[in-house]
């Protein structure tokens, strides 16, 4: 190699090196996890077990801070105005990111605007149930049940704005019937009302509903996913059921806020991955009823701009209001 040949390689190292960007060290300190949900929740055991793997991967500790309230609009506030260093994240349901756009006259945050995506990671049919002793046996047959009593059935759901709540204005627009929304904090409190007959029908999570079908104690009618429920296959879906293109599932995603840097973002998705490909992380989902996804930022990003006018015309059309 001739002198000339050897200074223009030293200046392209030069430049090569110059230009590749600065590594972030990620995580120097804890991390901390926000679930806008009360402790127990589904939502809330799913934040702590991806917590427990990070902390497991990069061997800082991960707390888990529950800030419940306004149907996960007070947590998912607290993380959209907190530091975009990495160290605060939220493990946001679809009700603040996508429903309570519609159903709040405002909230505090921009579901687009203020959050940087990392990943979706799970979603969660609902069930449609009625009491033991409800003369539904389907579907169709609480359609017409509820047609002969126009406005005096009720369905309970976890709460106003949830996914289950929506599930059922849903179900009243595309049935043309009117069965009254009660909300509860929580599906176990709507199925006590259901077990003692106070309720006509519930759409709850999966963890709670379908223990107690199983016992004979409630008839579960159908899910609300596009598919079958991989923890109860043999409940029909809703759009088996005469509701073609139903759908309202709740899912859980991994956000932090808007200006997170993008190296910080890449790590968070990378590991999110590989810790919902864990076996036993994938059991203990499924225990809960949860379908992981682990899916890309890009694809999170794209979920909320399409769910958002979704549900604002369920809303609009069904006439919801917080109860």
């Amino acid at each position: 190699m001739n002198r000339v040949s050897s200074v223009m390689l030293m200046v392209l190292t030069g430049m090569t090196a110059g230009s590749a960007p600065a590594q972030i060290p990620y995580p120097e300190k804890p991390i901390r996890i926000v679930s806008p949900y009360l402790v127990g929740t589904p939502s809330d055991v799913a934040a702590r077990l991806l917590g427990q793997k990070f902390t497991d991967a990069w061997g800082k500790p991960v707390v888990i801070e529950n800030v419940a309230g306004a149907s996960g609009n007070i947590g998912a506030e607290r993380v959209a105005k907190a530091n975009p260093d990495g160290y605060s994240l939220v493990l946001a349901g679809n009700a603040p990111m996508v429903i309570n756009p519609s159903l709040y006259d405002k909230l505090p945050f921009d579901p687009v605007k203020d959050f940087a995506p990392i990943s979706q990671v799970c979603l969660s049919a609902s069930i449609l149930a009625v009491p033991i002793a409800s003369p539904a046996k389907s579907v169709q047959e609480l359609v017409a049940l509820a047609r002969t009593q126009p406005g005096k059935l009720t369905f309970g759901s976890a709460g106003s704005g949830t996914p289950q709540h929506m599930a059922g204005e849903l179900f009243n627009t595309m049935a043309g019937i009117r069965i009254t929304h009660v909300p509860y904090k929580g599906t176990p409190a709507g199925m006590l009302d259901l077990l003692g007959g106070r309720l006509s029908a519930i759409f709850g999570i999966t963890s709670v509903v379908l223990p107690q079908a199983r016992a004979d104690k409630v008839r579960a009618l159908a899910v609300t996913s596009m598919q079958r429920a991989a923890s109860a296959p043999e409940l029909p879906t809703l759009a088996e059921s005469g509701f073609t293109g139903f759908e309202a599932t709740s899912w859980f995603a991994l956000l932090a806020p808007a200006g997170t840097p993008a190296p910080v973002v890449r790590k968070l998705h990378a590991e999110t991955v590989k810790a919902l490909a864990a076996p036993d992380l994938r059991a203990k989902f499924a225990e809960l009823g949860m379908d992981i996804v682990a899916g890309s930022p890009e694809q999170l990003a794209a979920i909320i701009r399409a769910d958002i006018p979704k549900w604002a015309k369920v809303i609009k059309d069904s006439g919801a209001k917080l109860d």
